[in-house]
């Protein structure tokens, strides 16, 4: 679901590739911008993925027929990337809407999808903040989405991970949902080793062995053995039995608990640790991916070049220190600060957190410095930040001519921004094979 150009596909097939077999083969994909006329990630997909049933429909609008069917032939797992807009930090706080905003509903449709196919299984991806929206009911949210899937007789295990401190070349911080059916293996397992449907509250420390050893996240992706600062919670989700029609809605209205960037959900009770990573793992520097994108393009074409002076010195200003006088609508006057960053990106480093503006004039744009001349990212170099094959995005396919056609940089720029690093969602996909043969 909101499949984009195809990450967690990409991600899962090189998980195949590792385990030596198919664990993972996708049948459906849903892509939909309802804010453009042409559907050109859709159309990626199609050249990319032409076996794979696409739905180019807003997934409000896909009947639940169409899940049904899904179920019928076999789907018994979810992934997706759902529509982040109204939690992300490229938004100001002011436009913060939440679960309430437009976009945020969309995760309703997969509660929807999850009611009528029932998968073992879902991998999630969202930004981290939504684990502190809105910012006037801190994790307000994510307590819905936990108690939603509650309802349905699920756990969610979930962890912020910035892939950079993973062996990867961006520090991107996004936050990942395991979520597996209570009914499963697993999940007994589970049941056996900590705990099962208790009336009573659990003690804060019942799943820590869990988090910090025994889940998917903590397999795959260790860190350190003691709460960051001594941050550990537990709290019952809501009062009212799961059951009620207002056991969501109580949640929405009543929620006051503190949800750290790790943590386990069971049983309408949620466990949370903040918790650090290791950082035994070297990251991908920006040099070496741009060393490994001359592998396939030796020649950087010089549009990518910045020679225009006024352009150059707005990329300073934009980079550098500044504190500028705003007036709010209500005629208060106050100081908006910046610091100031590097006068260019680091080679030595792994890249920045790349957004959907990426390419334009703008402070969160990387700006590269190399041979003497000042330069943004091709979009090759950036596919391979977020881990994807060398010009992934360069072709898409006409839906009904079946034409075959270049993607322009712009939209190629506009997919690795809203993108995912595909290397997280492989090891991911690599521990739940392990989970699955365990429990078999």
């Amino acid at each position: 679901m909101f499949d984009g150009v195809g990450g967690f596909i990409v991600g899962l097939d090189h998980a195949n590739d590792v385990i030596g077999q198919t664990r993972y083969q996708t049948t459906y994909s849903n892509q939909f911008e309802p804010s453009r006329k042409s559907q050109d990630a859709f159309e990626v997909g199609l050249y990319r993925f032409p076996n794979i049933k696409h739905i180019p429909t807003d997934v409000e609008k896909i009947d639940d027929s169409v899940f049904d069917e899904m179920k019928e032939n076999g789907v018994n797992m979810i992934v997706g990337g759902f529509p982040c807009q109204d939690y992300s930090v490229a938004r100001s706080k002011q436009k913060e809407r939440g679960i309430e905003g437009k976009k945020g509903v969309l995760f309703w449709s997969i509660i929807r999808a999850v009611n009528h196919i029932k998968p073992e299984y879902l991998v999630l991806e969202n930004v981290d903040r939504l684990l502190k929206s809105p910012s006037k009911q801190r994790g307000r949210d994510f307590a819905i989405m936990l108690g939603a899937f509650n309802q349905l007789g699920y756990s969610v295990e979930w962890r912020v991970i910035n892939a950079a401190k993973y062996g990867q070349a961006q520090r991107r911080r996004r936050v990942f949902f395991f979520v597996y059916r209570n009914d499963t293996k697993f999940a007994k397992t589970i049941d056996q080793k900590y705990s099962q449907p208790n009336l009573f509250e659990q003690d804060e420390d019942t799943y820590d062995q869990y988090i910090f050893k025994d889940g998917l996240f903590a397999r795959q992706f260790p860190i350190v053995q003691t709460p960051y600062k001594g941050r550990h919670y537990t709290q019952v989700l809501s009062t009212v039995d799961s059951d009620d029609l207002e056991y969501v809605p109580d949640i929405s209205d009543n929620f006051t608990g503190k949800i750290w960037n790790t943590g386990i959900m069971r049983y309408g009770q949620y466990f949370t640790i903040d918790t650090a990573p290791t950082e035994t793992e070297k990251p991908i520097t920006l040099g070496e991916i741009v060393a490994k994108a001359k592998e396939t393009e030796p020649v950087i074409d010089e549009k990518y070049y910045i020679n225009n002076a006024e352009r150059l010195e707005k990329f300073k200003y934009l980079r550098g220190a500044k504190k500028i006088e705003r007036t709010t609508t209500d005629g208060h006057k106050w100081i908006y600060s910046e610091g100031g960053m590097a006068p260019y990106d680091s080679f030595d480093l792994p890249a920045r957190t790349m957004l959907t503006s990426e390419g334009s004039v703008n402070r969160s744009t990387h700006l590269l410095f190399e041979d003497g001349r000042y330069r943004l990212l091709t979009p090759i170099e950036a596919e391979l930040i977020q881990d994807f094959p060398a010009n992934w995005t360069k072709y898409k396919k006409d839906a009904e001519t079946g034409e075959i056609s270049e993607v322009s940089d712009r939209m190629r720029m506009f997919f690795m921004g809203n993108a995912l690093v595909t290397g997280i969602v492989k090891r991911i996909g690599i521990e739940l094979n392990k989970i699955i043969v365990e429990n078999q």
